[in-house]
């Protein structure tokens, strides 16, 4: 099984990184530069684990179950539904924000899976997914 990682240091508590972070359905609220649209399926709540979120990223569709997601850990973890947008399969990602002593928080983003090409696909997720992902969310606390 390969895994991609990527972490950084945020200059807002644990806390507010949370709640903006832990809304499965908020990507095209603080990284809408690549994702325009985003719903959860079927009527579900964002924080339920089970729903699906369908987003547009750049001229594709991507779709993901939330599989868990744990307020006291500050973490949550998903998976692809249906078709995977990268040659990869059993991909499972996950987001995790922990409280730095000083006020700050460290995040953490990786994702396990597996695929015939490991090395391309374990460096092209952190730097093409996770890195913008994060440098979007940290902007967006900026404001």
């Amino acid at each position: 099984m390969a895994r991609s990682y990527y972490s950084t240091v945020f200059e807002h508590d644990a806390a507010a990184v949370w709640a903006v972070a832990r809304d499965f359905n908020g990507l095209a609220t603080w990284w809408s530069e690549a994702c325009s649209e985003s719903h959860i399926e079927d009527g579900k709540a964002a924080d339920q684990v089970g729903a699906v979120r369908s987003f547009q990223l750049g001229e594709g569709t991507i779709r993901e179950r939330l599989l868990a997601l744990s307020d006291l850990e500050r973490t949550y973890s998903y998976e692809f539904v249906g078709t995977p947008p990268f040659p990869v399969t059993d991909y499972i990602a996950t987001l995790r924000v922990t409280p730095v002593s000083d006020g700050r928080s460290f995040l953490e983003y990786s994702a396990v899976f597996e695929s015939d090409d490991a090395a391309r696909w374990t460096a092209f997720f952190p730097a093409e997914v996770f890195e913008p992902a994060l440098k979007a969310l940290a902007s967006y606390l900026a404001r």
